[in-house]
């Protein structure tokens, strides 16, 4: 390989290198870099997953704990009630007959409440209106 001068637009001689760099060997090279960009990325964010998705799981199962021990207070506290009442003069059986009544009033009066709540969801009509506006506008296209 000779190096043979170039001309620019100002005619000048510019010596060409055969340590230069081709376009081919530059796009190359571009082409490997931008994958191990990519690869090194792809790898950060499966690490930063690891962390988020192991906090996340340590947070649930801590929430969990937390529900089981409150399911746990709500029982103590019926039975507690229901000795409270039978320190009353009542027989413990009616006592804790008292408490489950209180707890299936209770859980009445939620459902109605819920009940009341889901007949009030309608159907998106403005939405489902548009739609079929829109349907109508393509067709005559």
């Amino acid at each position: 390989m000779t190096s043979e001068p170039a001309t620019t637009s100002a005619d000048r001689p510019v010596q060409v290198s055969p340590d230069d760099p081709t376009i081919g060997r530059l796009v190359a090279d571009a082409s490997r870099d931008i994958s191990t960009l990519i690869h090194n990325e792809i790898a950060l964010a499966k690490s930063e997953l690891k962390v988020s998705v192991k906090a996340g799981g340590t947070g649930a199962g801590l929430f969990g704990a937390a529900a089981f021990l409150v399911l746990l207070a709500v029982v103590i506290l019926s039975v507690a009630f229901g000795f409270f009442l039978h320190m009353t003069g009542l027989l413990l059986a009616w006592s804790f007959l008292i408490v489950f009544g209180v707890y299936m009033l209770l859980a009445g009066l939620l459902a109605f409440i819920g009940m009341r709540k889901v007949k009030q969801v309608r159907a998106p009509e403005r939405a489902i209106r548009q739609a079929k506006e829109m349907k109508n506008i393509r067709k005559h296209d």
